[in-house]
């Protein structure tokens, strides 16, 4: 097998899905979701939780399960990290977050994989399916944690103390009210330098066809961005000369 060289990992095709690999490895140390929460029963407090892309919580994990007790909502505490306290049998069984970091570590492999391939025919081919399968990856992965929120909110406990909460489906990022608890959903580290990450594989496809370095990288952008604007700026001019009104017409009528 021909190796690529220590020139061709200097370019922008190559290595930048090398760096997004790292990025996503290194985001599995980070949370990925953030939850504050005010509520009567903490008076000047702000309550937070942070959960990660394996079963791991950290925050104030104790008063934030006390409250959720209060209106019957339970989500899967961690199994295998702290804090590893009692399942509730009324919690929804969620076990592919066990197996979360193997996404992150899957599509960091596949980038490294890219970025070796032997031939710039076949690294065309991976970085497109790259793309492709690490956005279907995070989109799956997306919609499964929106699925079992609304899961988890849909399956209230009608022994809770507060009774007569109605089923409500938690939003991965915004802010909800439930009884006198309200919540605040946010992305954590994580999940930005996951953005981060994706956003250098567009950057590599868009890139596939030229061997520049990752010097010249501030230089291409700047370039394409150049062309964007003014392609944009004469679609803007040519919609404004379709909707200018029509004075008068030929021959003076």
């Amino acid at each position: 097998m021909n190796w690529p060289s220590l020139e061709d990992f200097a370019q922008v095709r190559r290595a930048l899905p090398a760096v997004a690999a790292a990025l996503f490895v290194a985001a599995l140390l980070f949370p990925m979701w953030v939850i504050d929460v005010s509520a009567v029963q903490y008076p000047g407090e702000v309550l937070q939780l942070k959960l990660y892309a394996y079963p791991k919580i950290t925050g104030d994990y104790v008063e934030m399960h006390r409250l959720n007790k209060y209106i019957g909502f339970y989500y899967p505490d961690p199994v295998y990290w702290q804090p590893n306290f009692e399942v509730h049998p009324r919690a929804i069984d969620v076990p592919e977050w066990s197996f979360g970091w193997l996404a992150f570590v899957g599509v960091a492999a596949t980038g490294v994989f890219v970025a070796l391939a032997p031939t710039v025919s076949k690294l065309k081919r991976g970085l497109k399916w790259q793309l492709i399968g690490t956005v279907s990856v995070f989109a799956v992965m997306l919609a499964d944690i929106q699925y079992r929120l609304y899961q988890a909110g849909h399956t209230l406990d009608p022994d809770a103390p507060v009774l007569g909460v109605d089923p409500f489906t938690p939003p991965i990022w915004g802010r909800y009210e439930v009884a006198n608890i309200t919540s605040q959903s946010r992305f954590g580290a994580g999940v930005y330098m996951s953005i981060v990450a994706i956003g250098l594989l567009v950057v590599a496809y868009h890139y596939r066809d030229t061997d520049a370095p990752v010097a010249q990288l501030p230089e291409l952008l700047r370039r394409d961005l150049g062309r964007l604007r003014r392609r944009l700026r004469r679609y803007r001019h040519r919609d404004d000369d379709d909707e200018a009104p029509t004075v008068g017409t030929p021959g003076g009528r």
